[in-house]
């Protein structure tokens, strides 16, 4: 069993695919990339231009709103090639994470970063024992409801300030998600949403960067981390590129009040996809 942690992309995956698999859905699967259960790589020119697509359009919206990388592209890639998952996403998602800080790095709250990393680690490990004890479907159910109440609660005018402890509450509930359903954004979005959108995709980035970076070396250490999974992750990198350079505009879109509108409507989309891949 691999443990992996980088913010939108945080998951424990087995070391075998099986029928049991979070994202295992052979119909759709066969009907992208036919019988075969792992693809030879380098991948033909079709996959390799779905692969881009894919990457641009997670790399778009994480861009923009802060967070949705992983609610893009871990359900669609793992379905186009497994050799995509864990690895050379959270290399692409390094990447990204670094384009967007840099973008970003005036408005990021670091008082506020430093209380939630503590708070996704202990959440990553709490995850993992949790998956010990409780079915991963059980868990997903579980936090893909509560991002949804969040949700509600927000809209109810109902707000929780990024103060320390809020911070290293979501965190930890943020590292709770991710390790069970691959999907972590939300809860420290949902703090932050009625800050600036500058302000939000900064510090996600920040946060992600220590989760990506943690998460490699992690699979390095145990033979996850190779030659493979590194061309795998540079072929992602050109659609990750360009969608950060589309995600400009959208981000300035946003940022004249639509931005915790779109926080909002990221946050419910995450917690129904995590629910519907639980349910299938």
């Amino acid at each position: 069993m691999i443990i992996v942690h980088s913010g939108n992309v945080s998951s424990i995956l087995p070391l075998t695919c099986s029928s049991s698999n979070l994202y295992d859905v052979p119909s759709i699967k066969s009907a992208l990339v036919g019988d075969a259960s792992i693809m030879e790589f380098p991948l033909d020119m079709i996959s390799s231009l779905l692969a881009f697509l894919i990457a641009t359009t997670g790399s778009i919206l994480q861009g923009s709103v802060g967070f949705g990388l992983g609610l893009v592209c871990v359900p669609l890639l793992v379905l186009l090639d497994p050799v995509f998952i864990p690895g050379p996403l959270l290399l692409a998602a390094l990447l990204l994470n670094i384009l967007i800080s840099n973008r970003e790095i005036r408005s990021v709250d670091k008082a506020g970063f430093l209380w939630a990393i503590p708070g996704r680690i202990v959440g990553a490990a709490l995850g993992a024992g949790l998956l010990i004890l409780i079915p991963r479907e059980n868990l997903s159910l579980l936090f893909g409801a509560m991002v949804l109440l969040a949700v509600l609660i927000s809209l109810a005018g109902v707000h929780l300030s990024p103060s320390p402890m809020n911070l290293l509450g979501s965190g930890t509930i943020s590292g709770l998600m991710g390790t069970t359903s691959s999907i972590g954004g939300p809860p420290l979005a949902l703090v932050y949403q009625k800050q600036e959108g500058p302000r939000i995709r900064g510090t996600l980035a920040v946060i992600f960067i220590f989760g990506a970076i943690i998460s490699i070396i992690s699979l390095a250490l145990i033979g996850r981390f190779g030659l493979r999974e590194i061309q795998a992750g540079l072929l992602l990198f050109p659609g990750i590129i360009l969608g950060f350079l589309l995600s400009s505009r959208l981000a300035r879109i946003l940022d004249r009040g639509f931005t915790r509108l779109a926080v909002l409507i990221t946050s419910s989309i995450s917690g129904i996809i995590v629910i519907i891949l639980n349910v299938l």
